[in-house]
């Protein structure tokens, strides 16, 4: 049995690590999208009911200040295309709380980049030519685009769009998630979610970068409503092998619709009686002062090197998972 203070990972998994990050950077490099480093302690946090966040004590005597742990460099990279940046990308660690297992870590690498005056199409455009470079040579099949209404009716014969409480209930007792209705009662998002993670996900990207996009409004987040259909949002998820990767917007340059997102938001996490939060003042002056059109996403590193590295779980990617911390 491996001895305690070993490395949870192979070496040769922490060498395709370092080619991983260095193939990233000559991609972004070669396209003149500047590297930048935003801080991983803020006086904020994102307001998302789904997250929870790790907070600590700044002691600057006299006085004492609550910063946070952040679970995404969202906003303050948000900040630095507000001041003109332009296109940016970032390698850095990130930290939710509670999160821990097969596929998660509660410390974790997040790639995020942010390319201004690019659609979401042309954002699966330069997705689809960095995964080609990172996986070249490892077999993988043409990448492929669905909408979020399309493959959830192809797996499910629902229709995400048009909330039926009943035709859901008896979905999930159909097939064999009679805990649904109870978990999940008359909210459609939390169905959304259940019925997703344990019916369709898992069977997205065979060997393949499947990315599916225009998911509903009620799963907004920091997205767009699309233009073409307002009961979606301009967002991505991206999928192999049914393990998902990244999560990408049209992004959200609104500062009131913002401001209405996180008030609804921290209402939410009342109701459910998580820990308080407040919003980021920071950011929708940001918004408010002028971010640009732009197209971003978040890859969760160690995930994309479980797919690489044919590894069974995240564990076995880091150099010390939580356990061994």
């Amino acid at each position: 049995m491996q001895q305690d203070w070993q490395p949870s990972c192979s070496l040769e998994l922490l060498r395709l690590r370092a080619e991983l990050l260095h193939d990233i950077r000559r991609f972004f490099h070669g396209r003149s999208v500047l590297e930048v480093e935003t801080p991983l302690l803020g006086d904020c946090t994102g307001t998302d009911p789904q997250l929870a966040f790790f907070s600590t004590e700044f002691c600057r005597t006299p006085l004492q200040q609550r910063l946070f742990l952040q679970t995404s460099p969202e906003f303050a990279m948000k900040r630095l295309l507000a001041a003109g940046s332009g296109s940016i990308y970032q390698i850095c660690k990130a930290f939710r709380n509670g999160e821990s297992g097969r596929f998660h870590n509660p410390e974790f690498t997040l790639l995020e980049w942010y390319r201004v005056g690019f659609t979401l199409p042309q954002l699966m455009d330069e997705i689809e030519a960095l995964f080609a470079g990172l996986f070249n040579g490892y077999g993988l099949q043409a990448a492929r685009r669905m909408s979020y209404q399309a493959v959830f009716q192809q797996h499910t014969g629902l229709d995400p769009l048009q909330f039926c409480h009943q035709d859901y209930c008896a979905y999930a007792v159909a097939n064999g998630l009679p805990e649904a209705v109870g978990l999940c009662t008359d909210n459609h998002l939390l169905w959304l979610d259940f019925i997703f993670s344990h019916k369709v996900q898992p069977l997205l990207g065979d060997n393949a970068l499947c990315m599916v996009y225009g998911y509903p409004a009620c799963q907004s987040s920091l997205a767009r409503i699309s233009a073409d259909n307002p009961d979606t949002v301009d967002r991505l998820e991206l999928f192999i092998n049914g393990i998902e990767l990244g999560n990408g917007f049209y992004e959200l340059t609104d500062a009131d619709e913002q401001d209405r997102r996180f008030t609804k938001e921290i209402q939410v996490r009342q109701e459910q009686s998580l820990a308080p939060v407040f919003k980021d003042q920071r950011l929708l002056a940001a918004l408010a002062a002028g971010l640009p059109d732009c197209s971003g996403i978040a890859i969760g590193l160690d995930r994309l090197l479980m797919v690489l590295g044919h590894a069974k779980a995240i564990s076995e990617t880091l150099s010390f998972s939580i356990d061994r911390a």
